[in-house]
């Protein structure tokens, strides 16, 4: 919506609140519609097998970047990837409880079993908690990579891509080579006229130096391509499982 042609000559000026669904909201475009229209988004999590969002950022208490705290009626708890608990800015797998909560999957008795635990639902996404009580998301418990033995999420590093001028969208997998476990960029550029814009070795050598730069040494791209547009579903969810299969 905001590379849309006119975008910022739009009078939104009827509306109040916002709301986000389907994929995280990056901090970076939480902060350009903030800018362009003078907006809030809430930003939080639901699904379908909750019925309802369960944890969600509220107007009186919000971080932009985070999925917000549980909703009233809901619980929710991360669990290690041991099965213990988990400190503060520790990644863990998120569970969900309330009483909108499914009761099983309709013939699918294994996924049920794997889902349900007691009165806790295993959504299979990876968070962490900070110690002010809001979560933050990590990736899919599918989508996390091991890099040099240690545990990459590829929210840090889309996030931290997102906030660079020239990137509009970008999507983060694991590829292989020779057998190890390699980080893949596929970005899709702004729609700007700067000459820089333009899809290139060199650019794509400045993207990985952006994240050197901000986040951890090991928490970069190996590789970069660009893309059009990255494949995604009907409700707007990047389909990261088509471009690792690409990958391959």
């Amino acid at each position: 919506m905001l590379r849309s042609p006119g975008a910022a000559a739009r009078d939104l000026s009827s509306v109040r609140l916002c709301a986000s669904a389907a994929e995280p909201l990056p901090a970076g475009i939480w902060q350009r519609w903030k800018d362009r229209f003078g907006l809030t988004i809430l930003d939080g999590i639901g699904s379908t097998e909750m019925l309802h969002i369960y944890c969600s950022n509220t107007e009186t208490d919000l971080r932009p970047g985070s999925s917000g705290k549980a909703v009233p009626g809901y619980q929710v708890k991360l669990v290690g990837f041991d099965g213990g608990s988990v400190d503060v800015d520790e990644p863990g797998n998120l569970y969900a409880k309330g009483d909108s909560a499914l009761d099983f999957y309709w013939h699918r008795r294994e996924k049920t079993r794997q889902s349900l635990h007691g009165e806790w639902f295993f959504t299979g996404d990876r968070y962490t908690r900070d110690a002010d009580g809001f979560y933050w998301y990590c990736g899919r418990a599918d989508d996390m990579m091991k890099i040099g033995g240690l545990w990459v999420s590829p929210i840090e590093i889309e996030n931290t891509l997102i906030d660079h001028p020239l990137v509009a969208e970008v999507a983060i997998v694991a590829t292989s080579v020779d057998g190890l476990a390699r980080i893949k960029a596929f970005v899709v550029l702004s729609e700007t006229e700067l000459p820089e814009r333009e899809p290139s070795n060199v650019l794509a050598a400045q993207l990985q130096e952006w994240c050197k730069e901000r986040l951890q040494r090991y928490q970069f791209p190996h590789f970069v391509e660009f893309l059009a547009e990255l494949p995604k579903t009907a409700t707007g969810k990047i389909q990261r499982y088509k471009l690792r299969d690409a990958s391959l």
